[in-house]
């Protein structure tokens, strides 16, 4: 990735960066940032440094979420775990440099206003920090080996999963010039489409193919984590998924959004395999 290449950083520290940066995976944040954009406007150079700082700080979180520390995990999207090909603090730091990044490339964006650059520092921070994702890491290493309601296992994940995913949309929706009543039903829409991810990845878990998903199923009963098929049963699950597609659908129409690729995200990570 050019933005990292350009940096002046030891050697080994920009190739720990870009050994995850560069491991592949579906994108999905930015994507799903371009496409709410583009729900409101036609696509353009905007959201370019905004999605790339996006995918920046949920590479740092995958990083060091496989720590031995947190999930310990050896493979990640069919690679070696960043601290498995490098070293534990390598990793970290890598992880910690990704993360700072992300706000340099907001801030350093030739095409978006200061003010707009105020917001998407505000929202991402909030998204990812304290209140947001690592809020939502932390209640999810909390809570191995307990059992947990519904509604505290769904504000886990819409924190953990669902924040950055938020801020994909809402960020998108935003530079596009969306309305602030469209901008309510569509964090909406992404709430849910933050769950639907979730519930899909904990039904994937059970009955997932390994070479399609490049690590290992069943790991989240390994952890004796609660999950969507643990406390439902995996036709629950899958009826509670459905539930949340219909519930995004709706979003949708109330934001005044044509048919088109946010509709079909929801389809997609309702029923993806990988």
């Amino acid at each position: 990735m050019k933005t990292i290449h350009s940096l002046h950083s030891p050697l080994n520290l920009k190739d720990s960066m870009l050994y995850s940066v560069e491991a592949g995976g579906k994108r999905l944040r930015p994507i799903l940032m371009m496409a709410a954009y583009e729900a409101f406007d036609d696509l353009n150079d905007r959201v370019v440094e905004p999605a790339v700082a996006l995918e920046l700080v949920h590479t740092y979180s995958l990083i060091h979420d496989d720590l031995p520390a947190m999930d310990d995990d050896d493979y990640r999207r069919g690679k070696l775990t960043n601290h498995k090909q490098f070293n534990e603090a390598t990793a970290i730091l890598a992880g910690d440099a990704l993360l700072t990044a992300a706000f340099q490339v907001i801030s350093s964006s030739p095409h978006i206003e200061a003010e707009e650059k105020v917001f998407l520092t505000k929202e991402l921070s909030t998204a990812a920090g304290p209140e947001g994702m690592v809020a939502g890491q932390m209640l999810d290493l909390e809570a191995e080996r307990q059992s947990l309601s519904l509604e505290d296992m769904s504000q886990i994940h819409l924190l953990k999963t669902g924040q950055l995913i938020r801020f994909a949309i809402r960020a998108g929706a935003y530079l596009a010039g969306a309305k602030p009543p469209q901008l309510e039903a569509i964090n909406e829409y992404a709430v849910y489409l933050g769950l639907i991810f979730q519930i899909q990845d904990d039904i994937l878990d059970v009955v997932g193919n390994e070479e399609k998903l490049g690590k290992p199923v069943g790991s989240d009963e390994q952890s004796e984590k609660s999950t969507y098929p643990k406390i439902l049963g995996l036709d629950g699950a899958r009826r509670k998924k459905e539930e949340y597609m219909e519930k995004a659908y709706q979003a949708l129409k109330t934001a005044n959004v044509r048919e088109g690729i946010l509709y079909e995200f929801v389809d997609y990570l309702g029923n993806r395999d990988a």
